[in-house]
């Protein structure tokens, strides 16, 4: 079986473009996504229209959930410029597309030769929580217990992550539409899954970053969102003044 990961797509089709490319390229019939489909990017509307028309199955993001619920835009303002890209949002998300976001479940398993593959944004639970996988050994064992699976796959860093122990491997595909590991281009993870092991290769697509930060800016979206889909981190000014969208900036 192959199956492709991605996560964190954040309205930004051209990214999510290139990679269902390559993912489809490479033999993926079957694609997961982690959530935050919306959020930060320009293009939420074309977003979620080509993720309904792949049949990608998808779990509800923190940016979604904020969205498509009013109990989750009561939550506390975040720091940074995460909300004020949502408050965008939601003025011009067509609210078919927004229905659809209620719909989406928290969590999903997909049941592979390998064993049952569970996958959500945040935790099990809450995708404005976070999965640490790189917690030790022992305690990462006990997560793949809590959730009866051998592959374990979270999203919400920005940043892809892959460790393999003897209960399973866990993965974080990282994000196709505003990767933050140092390099631009659209972050997602290929397994081959067979009854006695799994391959994981993490790749990252190129594309267009220039035309997609020409577009945030064209829309009045914060301009460090556009620095750093070009820079593949978050620019330093906005490291020091909070401005930006790193974990402690609404990053979700």
């Amino acid at each position: 079986m192959v199956l492709g990961l991605i996560s964190d797509v954040h309205a930004n089709v051209v990214a999510l473009d290139a990679a269902l490319r390559a993912l489809r390229a490479q033999g993926a019939r079957t694609i997961v996504c982690l959530g935050d489909l919306i959020g930060y990017g320009p293009a939420p509307n074309e977003t979620i229209e080509r993720i309904r028309e792949e049949r990608i199955l998808c779990t509800l993001g923190a940016a979604d959930e904020r969205i498509a619920f009013d109990f989750a835009r009561r939550a506390p303002p975040r720091k940074g410029v995460g909300d004020a890209t949502l408050e965008w949002t939601r003025e011009v998300l067509e609210e078919v597309h927004v229905a659809w976001l209620r719909e989406l479940p928290v969590q999903r398993r997909v049941e592979t030769p390998f064993g049952r593959l569970r996958a959500f944004h945040g935790t099990l639970d809450d995708p404005n929580e976070r999965t640490d996988l790189q917690v030790d050994p022992i305690a990462l064992g006990k997560l793949f217990e809590r959730h009866r699976c051998r592959v374990l796959a979270a999203g919400a860093t920005h940043v892809p992550y892959l460790r393999r122990t003897g209960a399973g491997v866990a993965v974080n595909p990282g994000s196709v539409g505003l990767s933050l590991n140092g390099e631009p281009g659209a972050d997602y993870a290929l397994l081959h899954l067979g009854e006695q092991s799994v391959d994981v290769r993490m790749g990252k697509e190129e594309y267009d970053v220039a035309a997609v930060a020409f577009d945030i800016v064209a829309w009045g979206l914060p301009s460090v969102v556009a620095e750093a889909v070009q820079m593949g981190r978050m620019p330093q000014r906005a490291e020091h003044d909070g401005d930006g969208a790193s974990d402690d900036a609404g990053l979700a």
